[in-house]
């Protein structure tokens, strides 16, 4: 691929009358009833939720799929976003395709690089040569930090990859009120606000309709292939206040016992097999009877915001399956609904209004996040663009029930098991017991290719293919009883893995608990020598329930022994080779090569990754700038209203806030106004003290004259934002400061020639 170019099948003469028209036929590649295919994937979100397998929260277009269609209760995937999404469109193991981990934290070793290798061409690239019409929608997560600005590079953005058109977010999340969001290759702003009733799971599924819509009218004839990623459920939890109040008061009895009723409506729903047994809570985890009665409605909140979240996103994917049957294209469409690209997330901790405090490391109570919460309104805020609320992971190991991983756990079923319903009309009969034969996410391409009748390519753009690494389980969907997928399956995370081997499972856990604050003791000598391996035979013990290893040492060492085999084959060595940053380097974390930044007055939507980290570097921002009487507007800000900083002017008076996730706000503002006239304004900041969150000095001059200045306590030593941005001259994202939110984005009223920054 691509195929050659059909030639003309005329004969030109000298003159008209002399030549021979005959018009070039293509070839035919697909068949005539070739389906049209859709995959929908949610994120974060674990089998313990769904209404359709026993959870409590409402998911009537999963309930209409797997009524439909069929279910299978065995399919996996790898236990984090990237990686699962890389593995999911190319049909390849997550490390040998470079996509170890997330791809903000992507290193040297060949099995963390973060770039799908064009070795690996994408299931849209193939089905696109074919001739399938492609989209994607949603979040991708899937192109390396370093180049999601408006500058490119764009080969690894979607529409490098295979997908026609894509609307969406490049990073792992975006607030669902106010994301950063790309067309194709071009930045663009949401088209509405908070306050006009946008979010984004409905604007997605807006965008998506509309791309259905245009393609009946334009390219009725041919087949397309939609990939529907939703940001829900990952963090930050946004939901409108009525969408949470369908839940209230239905978790206040906590999350084990939550878990219980899940698990006994489980079996009786057919989900479980009724001799799976429940798990227990892990030591370091927990209990709801250890939270202070005091904490509780906090906690309870935060779960009901989150089940609100998921039905919203449940109902969204339900419009565009109402938009496939009302354009005639339900009956033909193969249509994949995967809840969860890992389990439930862990990575709330103890519950947070400011979810990427924990990955910045910086150890608060809950008690600071209530009394943060209650100045901004109380618990009714939760959900709302004020805050970005993640619930305890005790509700992420109830939403994985009966398992006792979540995310981020490749060692155990709840971090790597996901249902997956499908329906086909066309060709599936409606089955409503699950099918339980073992899946993995690579298994989806390979199956795409036997539906459609062609065959993984040999070459793509002249690069040498990679085998598939899954197998179909296209015969499966007409026959519950035929064999698909795979006997043999790795797992790896930042050094949690395990191997699946014809009904056994090994897993050793790794070093690290997502639900554990801060880094654990002794991680710095870590070696995946000294960990403790489990064993489970799967099927006779559906919920890793009962380890065998001491047991059965041989089976033991013949898993292990199977699992160097084939980590060595998929590039997953160095064990562990995910935390060589975000642990044992975070000096190598993704940042911009440069020391020196020039910037054009009206520069926007620079994503922070790629940005100066003028919240944790010694740096000089120098702004030349013409300032009105008594002028008014943001003249930088970096981040958003969970986390960032920002230079402004109100009223002529100049102000700087640095917004420490919510908890702690330092604010600087002159005692005078600034007079009107082209000026220079200068803000330095230097660490007070040479550690990480360590005090930051604040001292703001204008044309050489001292007019501000302060200290921010603490500092957050990482970023403030996942898909935020660097704004000059306005605020085009969430905004950092409450004083300016009602008057975002808050442009400033003079001009802006230029501004410098330098790091010192």
């Amino acid at each position: 691929m691509p195929f050659a170019p059909v030639p003309s099948g005329s004969v030109a003469g000298r003159t008209l009358q002399e030549s021979t028209y005959r018009p070039r036929v293509p070839p035919k590649r697909l068949h005539d009833d070739s389906p049209n295919i859709v995959i929908v994937l949610i994120d974060d979100a674990g089998p313990g939720l769904p209404s359709t397998f026993g959870g409590e929260v409402t998911t009537a277009t999963l309930d209409r799929i797997c009524g439909e269609g069929v279910s299978y209760n065995r399919f996996h995937t790898t236990a984090m976003c990237s990686p699962t999404r890389a593995s999911l469109l190319t049909g390849r193991n997550h490390h040998e395709i470079g996509n170890g981990q997330i791809a903000e934290l992507a290193n040297d070793w060949d099995g963390y690089a973060g770039k799908i290798p064009r070795s690996s061409a994408t299931v849209a690239e193939v089905l696109k040569q074919y001739g399938y019409a492609t989209s994607a929608f949603g979040k991708w997560h899937n192109t390396p930090a370093e180049e999601t600005t408006a500058a490119g590079p764009f080969e690894n953005w979607p529409t490098g990859l295979g997908f026609e058109y894509f609307y969406g977010f490049l990073a792992g999340e975006a607030s669902q009120y106010e994301p950063h969001l790309v067309r194709n290759t071009t930045v663009v702003a949401p088209p509405r606000t908070p306050e006009e009733g946008y979010h984004l799971s409905e604007d997605l599924a807006d965008d998506a309709i509309g791309w259905l819509r245009r393609h009946k009218a334009f390219n009725a004839d041919k087949p397309f292939f939609m990939y529907w990623a939703s940001g829900c459920l990952h963090g930050p939890h946004h939901i409108m206040k009525d969408w949470a109040d369908k839940y209230a008061g239905k978790f206040d009895d906590g999350w084990d016992t939550y878990r219980q009723r899940v698990f006994e409506r489980a079996k009786q729903k057919g989900w479980l097999p009724q001799d799976c047994r429940l798990t227990e809570r892990d030591e370091t985890l927990a209990a709801w009877d250890d939270i202070p009665e005091d904490e509780k409605p906090f906690q309870r909140r935060l779960m009901e915001v989150a089940a609100g979240y998921a039905e919203h996103v449940d109902v969204q994917v339900g419009r565009i399956a109402d938009e496939l049957d009302h354009l005639g294209y339900g009956e033909n469409t193969l249509f994949f609904y995967i809840w969860g690209d890992n389990g439930s997330s862990g990575e709330g901790q103890n519950g947070t209004i400011a979810e990427l405090l924990a990955q910045n490391g910086i150890p608060t109570t809950v008690r600071q996040h209530i009394d943060a919460l209650d100045e901004l309104g109380g618990l009714d805020v939760l959900g709302s663009p004020l805050v970005d609320n993640q619930y305890h992971a005790g509700w992420a190991w109830a939403g994985s029930t009966p398992y006792k991983g979540m995310k981020l756990l490749a060692s155990h079923l709840g971090g790597t098991r996901n249902p997956m319903a499908v329906r086909w009309p066309a060709k599936i009969t409606a089955d409503p017991a699950p099918r339980d034969v073992f899946l993995h996410c690579t298994d989806v391409v390979p199956t795409i290719y036997d539906v459609v009748g062609i065959e993984a390519p040999r070459t793509v753009y002249g690069e040498p293919q990679m085998p598939l690494a899954g197998a179909s389980f296209a015969r499966t969907l007409a026959d519950r009883t035929a064999p698909g997928g795979k006997k043999t399956q790795y797992f790896e995370i930042m050094g949690s893995r395990a191997i699946y081997h014809d009904g056994w499972l090994a897993a050793a856990r790794g070093p690290r608990l997502p639900w554990v604050p801060g880094q654990p003791e002794g991680i710095a000598t870590w070696t995946p020598d000294n960990d403790r391996w489990e064993l489970y035979h799967l099927e006779e013990d559906w919920s890793q329930s009962r380890d065998l290893a001491d047991r059965l040492p041989k089976k033991l060492a013949q898993m292990r022994e199977l699992f160097a085999i084939e980590a060595a084959r998929n590039a997953v060595l160095p064990i562990g080779g995910g935390l060589w940053v975000p642990v044992y380097h975070p000096e190598l974390r993704i940042s911009p090569p440069y020391r020196e930044w020039e910037f054009a007055g009206d520069m926007v939507r620079m994503p922070e990754f790629c940005a100066p980290a003028l919240g944790n570097r010694n740096n000089v921002v120098t702004i030349d700038v013409d300032i009105p009487a008594d002028a008014n507007g943001v003249l930088y800000s970096l981040g958003a209203a969970a986390g960032g900083l920002t230079c402004y002017l109100d009223e002529g008076h100049l102000c700087y806030e640095y917004n420490l996730f919510i908890l702690s706000r330092t604010k600087i503002r002159s005692e005078s106004k600034l007079p009107p006239g082209r000026t220079t304004l200068v803000v330095t900041t230097r660490y007070a003290q040479p550690r990480p969150a360590g005090p930051l000095d604040i001292t703001i001059a204008r044309d050489g004259d001292t007019i501000a200045a302060g200290c921010v306590p603490i500092s957050a030593p990482l970023l403030f934002t996942a898909n935020d941005c660097l704004d000059i001259g306005t605020c085009l994202g969430s905004p950092v400061s409450l004083d300016y939110r009602e008057r975002a984005p808050f442009p400033f009223e003079g001009h802006i020639h230029r501004v410098h920054v330098a790091y010192t």
